[in-house]
């Protein structure tokens, strides 16, 4: 495997790395300041400015390979880039690169009609709008997403939608103006898995209200957050609906390989700075007459990150190539490889820097409250830990039938 730079990554690489110095770094503070006084739902003005600055400098929707309006990157190249916007929270927003719009994008880009592209696409790639994606549902385990039980009944030219999702992130973002939700349009289709379908619900329809956001260990993420939604006979018309009656999971599964590994590249750009956090504190405090550093515990803690780090930024950028050059589908077992060994990873480093920061790790003032319910939100997202691996194991064990 060559993980070599091209002359192209290597220079977007630098324009990326010099942004996120001039001008993500410096505004975190003035980004959680401005969340955090008045309205918590307003949208952020720094992050609007930086948007345009980005926008100028060519560091816009680096993620979408398959469209003109994208970089043109595939996995691979894309894997460092997210890696460096997964440095701050903030970052992924300001170049057109945060969950969920990146998925929706790329859902109305493979699978949207003409007028869809024309209607939702569009703005989303201008980053007028936002979006969000509904599939979770609380009444049902949806880990098994054949147990969803919202409806999709056409109705002549229209259909109607029943039904409550949660986790709905971007849901309750005063920007979010489509909702893609998933339902079952055939509950009788002898094949579970054409049942459901997915359709295009605009926030504004009558009958869809989003009536709480939903916290992560206390940590709202305003102004986008993540939202309970309910639809309440809410009709939209027949030609909303994608690809056709019954493509749901197609389309969920051409949607979730590429989500996953965005988490997962992010998920290592936090898990370095973290480690340098880390490094600095240790280097900078004394216990018993000596740096904290210089305790082997301490020692041990920073060669176990590094080599956690490593280990897992490898798999990830293996995961990449074989999604470049065999498709998702081959790469389904190491999509679920990196799913569960990135998250458990970022959770191990997050709380080895709690831990070595001592009670200021579990204050606010080093950000590492919110990365830990960040890392422990990723076990379920997109997927539990259990659901991966029990796809791993019979993987692995078709290997000797």
């Amino acid at each position: 495997m060559d993980f070599t730079y091209s002359a192209k990554l290597s220079a977007l690489r630098q324009r990326l790395d010099a942004f996120m110095a001039e001008h993500i770094y410096p505004n975190e503070t003035r980004h959680a300041a401005e969340i955090a006084a008045g309205d918590r739902w307003q949208p952020s003005a720094i992050i609007e400015a930086l948007k345009e600055q980005a926008r100028a400098a060519g560091l816009w929707n680096l993620f979408l390979q398959e469209s003109e309006r994208g970089a043109g990157l595939g996995n691979l190249d894309y894997a460092p880039l997210c890696e460096i916007m997964g440095r701050s929270e903030m970052a992924p927003e300001v170049f057109n690169c945060s969950a969920p719009d990146t998925g929706n994008m790329e859902v109305l880009e493979r699978y949207g009609s003409a007028e869809q592209k024309r209607q939702w696409l569009e703005p989303l790639l201008d980053g007028r709008i936002r979006s969000a994606f509904a599939m979770t549902e609380p009444a049902v385990a949806s880990s098994d997403a054949t147990n969803i039980v919202t409806t999709i009944a056409r109705d002549g030219d229209h259909y109607l939608i029943n039904g409550r999702k949660w986790w709905a992130t971007g849901a309750p973002d005063r920007r979010c103006r489509i909702l893609i939700v998933m339902g079952v349009t055939d509950p009788h289709h002898p094949d579970r898995h054409q049942r459901q379908s997915m359709i295009l619900v605009p926030k504004d329809t009558a009958g869809v209200m989003v009536p709480r956001a939903l916290p992560v260990f206390g940590y709202d993420h305003a102004p986008t957050g993540h939202g309970e939604v309910s639809f309440d006979n809410v009709r939209v018309p027949a030609a909303n609906l994608l690809l056709g009656e019954g493509r749901g999971f197609e389309i969920a599964q051409g949607r979730l390989g590429p989500g996953r590994i965005h988490h997962c590249m992010r998920a290592i750009g936090l898990a370095e700075r973290t480690l340098e956090q880390m490094c600095r504190r240790v280097k900078a405090r004394v216990a018993f007459g000596r740096p904290i550093a210089e305790q082997t515990v301490t020692l041990e803690r920073i060669a176990d990150a590094r080599i956690l780090i490593d280990q897992a930024r490898l798999l990830v950028l293996k995961t990449a190539q074989m999604m470049d050059t065999h498709g998702n589908k081959a790469a389904r077992a190491e999509i679920a490889m990196i799913k569960v060994a990135v998250p458990n990873m970022l959770c191990r480093v997050v709380d080895m820097a709690i831990q070595a920061h001592g009670a200021a790790g579990v204050t606010d003032d080093f950000g590492l409250g919110s990365a830990y319910a960040h890392a422990r939100a990723l076990r379920i997202v997109d997927g539990p830990d259990e659901v991966h691996r029990n796809q791993i194991g019979h993987i692995e064990l078709r290997k000797y039938t």
